[in-house]
């Protein structure tokens, strides 16, 4: 259903921009584009209640029609499309007058004289829409409420055996570590929050049962309560009382009580005595705000531990600690265990497909649960594991064993908006374990027409990047790199969350994914709107109708048809496809509808064709990892492009750059000071990304970055900057940029010191910060250190490495850092004094050999419990030789003896000569 409901919010716009004066239609015209607006509104609002409703729940009849609404949503966007094509023409805007040119095709228009002439097409749509309209009156679809579950398929994990449990020990002491011991300067007297944050399966309740068992002794009063999706704050407070004094409340869940009085009972029953609760499954903060109110701050050590799926709910509520993966050892006792009994039991033949199969669990304890023991139930038939294992991830894995799991996971499905639901179903077309690039996503969801203007202060990319941080915030995708990074630029689906969305892909006929010789999603191949290709052949259907295209493997390339047939085409994305052998892209000027166009890391060498000016459409054109020497004149009409990113060979025409305004991404290469200043009209700019470089002489134009300086002076909505400067120079930044205050990450490569402009005072959101430098000074990590919203931090010296001279800074230095990288120089971690990098958590450094010449290594060089929050370190040892056995030793007994003193137990690693061992976690 959502489908239907996201079709309709991208048409609904466009209809409105029909009924602009400047397209001249007639009034019957407009009249008819009235009522179908208004009539679509209202299918709108009642597949927005059907859509709250479970799939199994809803009745043949109101399928199909909200699969009506669909279709018929498409072809009134068909219709719009090319309409608004044809108006705007297929010319660059300065070859053409405009106004000109829509006062004739509109009068054409308006006279239904062309093949599609919009006055009888929306004619015909509006029959259309009558029909539809009135079988949702037939059928009641407005009278249309979701059914409660009977049963909640986590209450199994409050009954699970301690006995039973796999790799639980570990977490449950470090969570009873932060719930008992006293840390960061608050009292174990006052009330003490913690909150397990993580993806739905992952162990939650489990954890929280099981520290809530452990605990529970130790408290003159305990409860155990879940909150869930749709919480009744009434019963909630009435749970928790009953659990608090079962004889006293026996009968509270069927007394009719006010909120505020059964707040007041739990308050007054809890301000005198010692208590722990848990508050199973938050899914808002409004529910939390108004528990919090009965839960007193009484100072006798009383403790609240609480979870929930999404991030932001952590951190409102406190205390976040994020539920981590069941490590390999653990997740095979776990699988083994509960088909043979343990590891040693496996037979030979089924280990391969059995690491497979946990490979794609992902360290889940759920998925480890509900696959093994659909697996125990399955005859010892080698082929029929191999089935099940090949269905994970692939949207077919329809068996009754994985009912629990897939209800599990709906539950963060349906909290959803509309949009938010279609844009993670959109995930189904990428294959599993594939990592996806941030802006890529966002940029096609854009294309697609998922994002909708709200804010006008907000522009489409950065709605985009809200609907991303939404989804990374639910856990529904997972970054790629380690969390630290706030804002990770690339990430993927868990198999089991890919299984559910191509489910429901599926379902509703939204895309077709082809693997090998087979579909991986059935549909309507009449109306094959949305079509992503693994397989090496050409797939056999009708995609008349086609609106997106992803192609994802090289060998189909020589065999596909003429792509210009699909003159429908809104998203082209070729990326990673080899199109060395291509000579010609002469196709694309035909696509007058496209709004997506990716080449990147295809290794094409050929040109672009100068009718890229052509398309009018077009937001998206990536063409970096490419050998495309120049690109036309004509690129610098395309008025409606928000991302360009260009190869590293390529140039751009010399002038006219700013010509590009609408530019919220660009990826370029800068050879001259005339570029550079060109740039800094480009005042939309979000995303920066500049390689300076020679010219085609080979020349290096001194001018150059001082003029760059001055231009990023100009740019005030910059988020994302990343400077790269040619090794073969040796320059740096100099200059004075007082406006870059929304910049939250900048990566500098190749500059020989610190830019001066690096101020704390304007810098006041910058979380990421990359730079490779040829020197670095004390006064320098100065500076850094007073960057207040900093969280993670990367400087590396270039070229030979720089000994680092001990030095103190302020003992309130890198007050947010969380991750910290030393690469290139020679240094201790003494340099940080008490008080210094209170968050940091992760933290890489070197340690040389020469550094401590004949003098005696101590415990004291490694005062790494300074740093309280810290839980994994690396540490390079190595030197000009290799390093003595003696020095080694003498380092790892060193950290070892830290990690033993440090609160944390932190987990240390080192490279010696080449090789990491792991020395303590």
């Amino acid at each position: 259903m959502e489908f239907a409901t996201g079709a309709l919010g991208t048409l609904l716009p466009k209809l409105g921009q029909l009924l602009q004066d400047e397209y001249n239609l007639h009034k019957r015209v407009k009249k008819d584009i009235v009522f179908v607006t208004r009539e679509l509104e209202s299918m709108r609002a009642a597949l927005r209640d059907v859509g709250e409703v479970p799939q199994e729940q809803l009745k043949e009849a109101v399928k199909i029609w909200a699969f009506d609404v669909r279709e018929l949503s498409y072809d009134m966007e068909d219709i719009v499309d090319t309409f608004l094509v044809r108006v705007q023409g297929s010319e660059p805007p300065s070859k053409r007058s405009i106004k000109r040119f829509i006062k004739k095709m509109t009068t054409i228009v308006g006279k239904a004289k062309t093949l599609h002439g919009i006055g009888q097409e929306i004619k015909h749509i509006k029959e259309r829409v009558k029909d539809v309209a009135e079988r949702r009156d037939r059928y009641k679809v407005d009278a249309i409420t979701p059914t409660k579950t009977s049963v909640d398929p986590r209450i199994t994990a409050l009954y699970t055996k301690a006995a039973s449990l796999v790799g639980i020990d570990e977490p449950r002491e470090e969570l009873i570590s932060r719930l008992t011991r006293e840390h960061g300067g608050m009292s174990s007297a006052e009330q003490r929050i913690v909150t397990i944050v993580g993806f739905g399966g992952l162990g939650k309740t489990t954890l929280a049962k099981a520290v809530y068992d452990k605990l529970k002794p130790q408290f003159n009063c305990t409860a155990f309560v879940s909150v869930s999706r749709d919480p009744d704050i009434m019963k909630v407070l009435k749970d928790i009382l009953y659990e608090l004094d079962k004889k006293e409340y026996k009968d509270i869940h069927n007394t009719a009580l006010g909120q505020q009085h059964l707040t007041d009972l739990v308050h007054e029953f809890l301000k005198n005595k010692r208590y722990l609760i848990v508050i199973d499954d938050i899914w808002d903060t409004k529910p939390w705000e108004m528990i919090r109110c009965a839960l007193p701050e009484n100072g006798l050590k009383s403790r609240v531990l609480t979870t929930t799926r999404i991030i932001g709910v952590a951190e409102y509520v406190g205390g976040c600690y994020r539920m981590k993966h069941l490590t390999d050892k653990s997740s095979k006792i776990l699988f083994y265990g509960r088909i043979f009994g343990s590891i040693g039991n496996c037979p030979q033949q089924f280990s391969d497909v059995s690491e497979k199969v946990l490979k794609k669990c992902g360290g889940v304890p759920l998925a480890i649960v509900t696959i093994s023991s659909l697996l125990a139930n399955k005859s010892r038939n080698i082929n029929e594991w191999s089935d099940v294992c090949d269905a994970i991830g692939a949207g077919v894995g329809n068996n009754p064993g994985m009912d629990d799991m897939r209800k599990i996971l709906l539950l963060s499905y349906y909290d959803l908006t509309p949009q938010l639901k279609t844009c993670l179903l959109y995930l189904s077309i990428f294959p599993e374990d594939y990592e996806f690039r941030k802006s890529r996503l966002i940029l096609r969801w854009i294309a697609e027409g998922f994002v909708q203007q709200g804010d006008v202060r907000q522009s489409l990319f950065e709605i985009g990047q809200s609907y991303f941080n939404e989804l990374l915030n639910r856990s529904l995708i997972q970054p790629s790199i380690d969390q630290d990074d706030m804002s990770p630029l690339r990430c993927r689906v868990h198999d089991m969350v890919l299984d559910l969305i191509c489910s429901l892909s599926r379902d509703e006929s939204f895309a077709i994914t082809v693997y090998g010789a087979s579909k991986r999603i059935t549909s309507s191949e009449s109306k094959v709107r949305r079509l992503s290709i693994h397989s090496t052949s050409w797939p056999t259907m009708n995609m008349s109708k086609l609106r997106s295209l992803t192609i994802n493997n090289s060998a189909i390339i020589n065999s596909m048809p003429p792509l210009s047939r699909y003159h429908l085409l809104c998203v082209l994305d070729l990326e990673d496809c080899n199109l060395k052998d291509q000579h010609s892209l002469d196709f694309v000027g035909k696509l007058f509808h496209l709004r997506y166009l990716s080449l990147a890391y295809t290794g094409y060498a050929g040109e672009v064709p100068r009718e890229i000016g052509k398309l009018q459409f077009l937001q998206t054109f990536y063409f970096s990892g490419t050998y495309i020497k120049e690109v036309p004149l004509s690129i610098l009409g395309l008025r409606q492009l928000m991302c360009l990113a260009v190869g590293e060979n390529t140039r751009l025409p010399t002038s006219g750059l700013r010509n590009l305004s609408s530019l919220k991404l660009l990826r370029m290469n800068v050879d001259s000071a005339y570029i550079a200043e060109e740039l800094g009209h480009l005042t939309q700019l979000r995303v920066l990304v500049v390689v300076l470089r020679k010219d085609k002489e080979g020349r290096w134009d001194e001018r150059m970055c001082r003029v760059l300086v001055v231009s990023l002076g100009k740019l005030h909505r910059i988020q994302n900057l990343q400077v790269d400067i040619s090794d073969d120079v040796e320059v740096h930044l100099e200059g004075s940029v007082d406006s870059l205050w929304n910049l939250s990450h900048l990566f500098i490569y190749g500059t020989s010191r610190l830019p001066t402009w690096i101020d704390p005072t304007s810098f006041l959101l910058l979380s990421q910060l990359c730079i490779k430098v040829g020197q670095v000074r004390s006064e320098d990590i100065h500076v850094l250190g007073l960057l207040q919203a900093l969280r993670v931090l990367h400087v590396k010296v270039a070229g030979a490495k720089q000994v680092f001279e001990r030095f103190m800074i302020k003992a309130d230095a890198f007050p947010c850092l969380t991750r910290c990288i030393f690469s290139g120089l020679s240094t201790v971690p003494s340099m940080f004094p008490p008080g210094a990098m209170p968050m940091l958590q992760r933290f890489k450094f070197y340690i040389r050999a020469e550094d401590f010449g004949d003098s005696e290594f101590t415990v004291d060089d490694l005062t790494i419990s300074h740093l309280p929050s810290l839980h994994t370190v690396r540490v390079h040892l190595d030197g000009d030789e290799t390093v003595s056995e003696e020095l080694a030793m003498k380092v790892k007994d060193a950290l070892r003896n830290e990690a033993r003193a440090h609160p944390n137990h932190p987990e240390i690693s080192m490279r010696i000569d080449g090789q990491w061992i792991l020395l303590c976690m």
